[in-house]
């Protein structure tokens, strides 16, 4: 098996910031913007706690909030890891190491430092901080060691491409490392459907030719946008993270193009990222399934490995 660099690794959360979110999810679910995650994600989450989204539902009704409460934090505790178990994980895997991500960059900081050649982080950044936001992501990746800048347009409510976010592109290339942006749809009916579509990231890649993108997410549903927008600029890059890769071979998933692509013209571009977090897999399951789509041998190892290398600037 050829070694791994996993680019889209979700940071693992404790019990209790689990209990949280699923707590969220039933109280909250006729919420704007939160009934689609709720009816995709919910009953994932319930079914790993060996419930259903409904028997939790009752228990909300019967018990009172801090029994509530203890219920989920105990449910969620036979689902949630400990650093040292992330990071068997890891090893068994053969992930020679990952990227980490989390809105708060001193939490992502913190557990990097369990095992920092094996897990490294990426700076999240808040476009609506300027300066202050600027001086963050310079100690991320100048004290931390961060590897590369975090932009997420689900997070900071505007498009990757609007220009609060310009001078973080710059300093990143003032640094030395590459940016990762959110390229995909959301579920969020607050949100603008394509506040992450690929498009943004060709203005991006126009005005700063020079700076290493990975689109991450695969851009569905505009995947022949992002691979148009990949063979338009050459440091643009892109990931399949949070997509059960299985699908993506799959007649009518809509990854049909960058399967083609992925395989022939820009097989030197395409990085593995699991997203296992909103898959609900195990990080071997995603690997495995990775390695079983029709692509060739040769490249399957540029994808797990050497392109990440080359976009990473360790060769």
């Amino acid at each position: 098996m050829t070694k791994i660099i996993d680019i889209k690794m979700d940071l693992p959360v404790s019990a209790e910031e689990l209990a949280r979110k699923i707590k969220y999810l039933i109280v909250n679910k006729h919420a704007t913007g939160v009934a689609n995650y709720r009816r995709i994600f919910g009953p994932r989450y319930a079914d790993s706690m060996g419930m259903t989204i409904e028997d939790l539902e009752e228990k909300a009704k019967k018990l009172s909030s801090g029994d509530f409460n203890s219920l989920l934090v105990a449910l969620a505790a036979k689902i949630s890891q400990t650093p040292q178990q992330f990071i068997e994980q890891l090893n068994r895997s053969d992930i020679e190491w990952c990227l980490i991500d989390d809105p708060d960059n001193e939490k992502t900081y913190k557990f990097t430092r369990h095992n920092p050649e094996k897990i490294k982080g990426s700076a999240t950044i808040n476009p609506h901080e300027g300066k202050k936001g600027i001086k963050a992501v310079e100690k991320a990746v100048s004290e931390y060691g961060f590897k590369s800048i975090y932009v997420s347009g689900f997070l900071s409510k505007i498009e990757a491409s609007n220009r609060k976010n310009y001078p973080f592109y710059a300093k990143a290339l003032e640094l030395g490392v590459p940016v990762i942006i959110y390229t995909t749809m959301n579920y969020n009916t607050s949100l603008p459907m394509d506040i992450g579509h690929p498009i943004h990231i060709d203005k991006i890649a126009m005005d700063f030719p020079e700076l290493k993108i990975l689109a991450s997410c695969g851009g569905w549903p505009w995947v022949p946008d992002l691979v148009g927008i990949a063979r338009r600029h050459r440091n643009v890059y892109i990931d399949t993270s949070s997509h059960r890769p299985k699908y993506l071979a799959t007649q009518g998933s809509g990854f049909e193009m960058l399967l083609q692509f992925g395989n022939t013209l820009l097989q030197d571009r395409i990085l593995f990222g699991s997203g296992i977090g909103d898959l609900g897999l195990s990080i071997q399951t995603v690997i495995e399934e990775i390695d079983a789509l029709p692509i060739k041998d040769d490249v399957k190892e540029k994808w797990f490995y050497k392109n990440a290398v080359t976009f990473f600037g360790e060769n």
